[in-house]
């Protein structure tokens, strides 16, 4: 990984990522973070991929036709990649069908080699405190690369 005299030498070092993955849901949080994702790479002339999880229910077979949840999948994928113009960047994009997408953003990150997972987070306080959430916890414990967490602002 990294040695700890890489580690410590600059700011900038810590996000000189070539090969960035970044799950995207459709919220304001998810699509912050495909710009960022994209502003980080183009400094290292490095490449962003960014993957929609359509998580598959136990009761059906994982490679289900699930055409609704693919066209919703599709949208969001398509606001990622006009974040990406935006920023006069170009990303790509895939659908996963996984039981658990935490799991599968994990796995895409290996199977892809990044070297950082963006993830963009929704501010929420469903019982008064602050909570993260399932899938962002998840990837934070078990990611073998760097995460990046971008939190979106209190109301």
């Amino acid at each position: 990984m990294f040695s700890r005299q890489e580690r410590v030498k600059t700011k900038e070092a810590v996000l000189n990522f070539k090969s960035v993955l970044v799950p995207v849901d459709g919220s304001e949080a998810s699509i912050l973070a495909v710009e960022f994702a994209c502003s980080v790479a183009k400094r290292t002339r490095g490449r962003v991929h960014v993957v929609h999880v359509i998580e598959v229910r136990r009761a059906l077979p994982l490679d289900a036709e699930l055409e609704e949840e693919a066209q919703r999948g599709e949208a969001i994928l398509t606001l990622a990649e006009a974040a990406a113009k935006r920023q006069d960047f170009e990303v790509h994009g895939d659908l996963l069908q996984a039981r658990d997408a935490g799991h599968a953003i994990v796995d895409e990150a290996i199977e892809r080699e990044a070297d950082a997972i963006v993830l963009g987070v929704p501010f929420r306080r469903p019982y008064g405190e602050f909570e993260l959430g399932k899938v962002p916890n998840h990837v934070l414990k078990t990611a073998q690369c760097p995460v990046v967490l971008l939190r979106m602002p209190s109301e």
